[in-house]
């Protein structure tokens, strides 16, 4: 099969792949789309030494599998867990001492022909949610998990940090808990969608230090750190939905002194984001910038990495 390799930072387009052959519990998934994400490019970069075709976030068919989920459109989770390790046994899968993780650790990804997954990971898409759109389902789920990890109220003052492709998707469903909600970035016109919708906006001046609940940092490098740390008022929370690819450096004393919560946060509920798509509550499509065939990959890459592009998909029936 044919599949975007990742080796010593080198990507590849490979066409003598194997198909992958699900064992006991999994399912085998033909990919029809997947979307190339930051952490994707920072494994590019060498965040973290993997080997093997990325890509995680997806949505396939299934051939082989269960019957009622065969020839089905289905999303997956992306940790696949052992099931009895501490963390699986206290109902905490997403860290499984011996998990792989789909394009990241030790499984191979979404930018394939093929895929493999745990029955358990996969997640039925509403007959009403499009393809490509259903394909934001991981970082839905992802933004939707702040939700789950700190308690929002109407009267919150909420600042995100990062007007890229997660900070976008974190403050539309943010916003749907109605708290006081401000978000900062760069660049006019990815703020300009949010303010479509009803989201304050503006640049990092319009952020006033020591007056914000909680604070979001989508951006993955250090200004928008700080810019999120300093925003926070005491016993505020600090919330990191970003991998950096280098050392970050902090004022710990800062931490301390204001007793700041900082939590970190990652992998969400597919079920919640899956309902917020057929719902329309929020809306993905101004993000989608380009689409392209597999055999096109490297191209895609390069877009996705050219500063301001938003999200690049890979349409494997093209």
């Amino acid at each position: 099969m044919k599949g975007l390799w990742l080796e010593n930072k080198q990507l590849q387009l490979l066409t003598d792949i194997p198909t992958p052959e699900p064992s006991e519990g999994e399912a085998l998934v033909r990919v029809l789309c997947a979307g190339i994400c930051n952490t994707d490019l920072e494994l590019l970069r060498g965040y973290y030494p993997y080997t093997g075709v990325l890509g995680h976030e997806f949505v396939g068919v299934v051939e082989i599998g269960p019957e009622h989920l065969i020839n089905q459109r289905v999303v997956g989770e992306i940790n696949a867990a052992c099931g009895y390790c501490r963390f699986c046994l206290r109902g905490e899968p997403t860290h499984c001492e011996n998990r792989t993780v789909l394009g990241i650790v030790n499984r191979n990804g979404a930018f394939a022909d093929y895929l493999t997954l745990p029955v358990k990971n996969l997640h039925a898409v509403p007959d009403n949610v499009p393809t490509e759109v259903a394909t934001f389902t991981e970082p839905v789920a992802a933004a939707l998990e702040i939700q789950q990890q700190v308690t929002l109220h109407p009267d919150d003052r909420v600042l995100v940090v990062g007007d890229g492709k997660l900070g976008q998707l974190i403050a539309q469903t943010l916003a749907l808990t109605g708290c006081d909600l401000l978000v900062v970035g760069r660049h006019q016109d990815k703020l300009a969608n949010l303010s479509a919708r009803g989201i304050k906006t503006g640049f990092a001046e319009a952020v006033v230090e020591r007056s914000f609940d909680i604070s979001v940092d989508c951006t993955g490098n250090a200004l928008g750190f700080d810019i999120a740390r300093r925003a926070l008022r005491p016993r505020g929370t600090l919330v990191l939905k970003s991998t950096y690819a280098g050392n970050l450096s902090l004022d710990a004393s800062a931490l301390v002194v204001d007793e700041i919560t900082v939590i970190g946060s990652r992998c969400g509920p597919f079920e919640a984001a899956l309902d917020v798509l057929a719902q329309g509550k929020i809306d993905v499509t101004p993000l989608i910038h380009a689409s392209y065939s597999l055999e096109q990959g490297l191209a895609a890459f390069e877009e996705a990495q050219t500063k301001g592009v938003l999200k690049v998909l890979l349409s494997m029936s093209r």
